[in-house]
């Protein structure tokens, strides 16, 4: 309590007075008697913070703890698959083939197999040698001039403002060496973006880059910057995994005049992207926008993306594409576990679809339509190994992109200050005396040989289970232990859906109840 306070000062004062008494040179022990005392006054007169006020001077070892308590958390207390949220485990193994490091475990796995919700595949007694090089993806319908060949892991959404311009330009720079491709974020096209590496231009609510001084679509700056050869696809967002429903959010610490030149925004003040488009109103009128995006681009392929929310309202668009037979080229689906540099906690843990659900009803929507032919599914959250990459693919992913598992390879060590412009490796950060730090030749290295050898993995367990293409990989494929020890298949736990199944009567007379009512509230003209 305070009191103490005051009586602790007078016998610390009381002795350093009578030791000088007898011996001078202990009066130096003013020098931090004074400053303590001082502090401690200070800490009974505020009125912010009642620890402080009750306790002067030793109550800022709370404050203290509780600033280092993510590092003390991380370093000292998880163990290798508790840390959140990404564990220990999934962070070494970016970083070791990041560096191009041993890999592999000794002595067994850590894991326990008994455990709910543990998750593996079976492998075949003759596997089969994958070639690699047959992994790529082409992207584009049949609207599509100007098709893309992706490769199975890309850089997913980041934007320059929340990334510093250091770790844009590796990421780009590791791209264009690895020959994947890097998706802007809603931020735009910076310099940094310029690097050799393929882009993926993602427009949000914002139109960052390609919008009028009221915040609306440009299509004469849209058409100029999207034919540009290193553009190869568009991306508009609808929504994303990390606060799906709630605009973009880029704090004023991090708009400079570079940042805000580029964005068109003012410098200093937080960027609030609105949590819904101006240029459409309807899934109708979203795949108008998506065509006269693909015509004013050259005809590059266009798609969109999505954390999956209300059902009603993705089986409107799939309605809306056989009613004005206008295509997405492709879809992203985020999932409610993505992560980002800030968003609030209730969108955060709460909102949004989780990938596997997100992902799995995609595709089985896609398929039920009769639409999932020329349209890619690309599978955008918590992709670290090779094994994260099979479960998608095995949900219907046909490409995956990773955003934390290139920010990790970066050098990213998970400090958890993304939203304070306080990143300690330069990584989320625009200032330059943090960035500074970041080089980029090495790190563009590591996020070309991290996508190297993750795809590797992926192809090794993919020829383990005795197949030669991703397409062979099925949903009875992966296993989960569940609640009890019961076992079952992802077949059992993400039912697949016949082709055309949602065209035909029969299937929908014995439809779910609750699944029908979304099917039928699903109406063109709305979201």
């Amino acid at each position: 309590m305070a009191h103490i306070f005051w009586l602790a000062s007078a016998l610390v004062f009381s002795f350093i007075g009578i030791f000088a008494y007898f011996w001078t040179p202990a009066l130096a022990l003013l020098v931090i008697a004074v400053p303590l005392f001082f502090r401690g006054v200070l800490d009974t007169i505020q009125t912010r913070q009642a620890v402080k006020r009750n306790f002067p001077v030793v109550g800022h070892l709370r404050y203290l703890f509780e600033m280092v308590r993510p590092e003390l958390q991380q370093y000292f207390v998880e163990s290798n698959h508790s840390g959140r949220p990404i564990s220990r485990e999934d962070r070494s193994v970016v970083y070791q083939r990041a560096k191009g490091q041993m890999e592999t475990l000794p002595f067994g796995t850590q894991k326990d197999y008994g455990e709910e919700n543990h998750e593996w595949v079976h492998h075949s007694m003759r596997p089969h040698e994958v070639n690699e090089e047959q992994l790529r993806v082409m992207v584009g319908g049949v609207d599509c001039k100007k098709p893309y060949s992706s490769q199975m892991l890309n850089i997913s959404a980041m934007s320059y403002g929340s990334l510093s311009k250091n770790a844009i330009r590796a990421l780009n720079e590791g791209a264009a060496e690895g020959g994947f491709f890097h998706n802007t974020g809603e931020g735009g096209i910076s310099e940094y973006h310029k690097c050799g590496g393929d882009l993926v231009w993602q427009l949000g609510t914002g139109y960052f880059g390609c919008r009028t001084e009221n915040g609306r679509f440009d299509e004469e700056k849209f058409a100029q910057k999207s034919q540009q050869d290193f553009v190869k696809m568009i991306e508009v967002k609808l929504s994303q995994g990390a606060k799906p429903g709630k605009g973009g959010i880029l704090p004023g610490e991090k708009v400079t005049q570079e940042v805000a030149d580029i964005r068109g925004v003012k410098v200093g003040v937080s960027v609030i992207s609105p949590s819904y488009h101006r240029e459409f109103s309807s899934p109708t009128e979203l795949l108008h926008f998506i065509k006269k995006l693909r015509d004013l681009s050259g005809g590059k392929p266009v798609g969109f993306k999505l954390c999956v929310g209300k059902r009603s309202e993705f089986y409107a668009i799939c309605k809306a594409m056989l009613e004005t037979r206008i295509e997405p080229d492709f879809i992203s689906v985020d999932g409610g576990e993505g992560g980002t540099g800030a968003a609030p906690l209730e969108f955060t843990n709460w909102m949004g679809d989780p990938l596997a659900e997100g992902l799995s009803f995609v595709h089985n929507t896609l398929r039920g339509f009769g639409l999932r032919k020329h349209i890619r599914i690309i599978a955008a959250g918590r992709i670290f190994n090779g094994f994260d990459m099979i479960k998608a693919v095995a949900l219907g992913a046909d490409i995956c992109n990773s955003a934390r598992g290139f920010m990790l390879s970066l050098g990213c060590i998970q400090a958890l200050k993304c939203n304070s412009n306080h990143c300690p490796v330069g990584v989320a950060t625009t200032n330059p005396r943090l960035y500074r730090g970041l080089h980029v030749a090495s790190k563009a290295q590591r996020v070309m040989r991290w996508q190297h050898e993750t795809v590797h993995a992926f192809a090794q367990m993919l020829g383990a289970m005795g197949y030669d293409h991703p397409n062979e990989i099925k949903r009875r494929d992966v296993f989960r232990r569940l609640t009890g020890g019961h076992i079952q298949s992802f077949e059992e736990i993400y039912p697949s859906m016949h082709e055309e199944a949602l065209l035909d009567v029969t299937f929908l007379d014995h439809m779910p109840h609750s699944e029908k009512q979304e099917l039928q509230a699903a109406k063109t003209n709305t979201f």
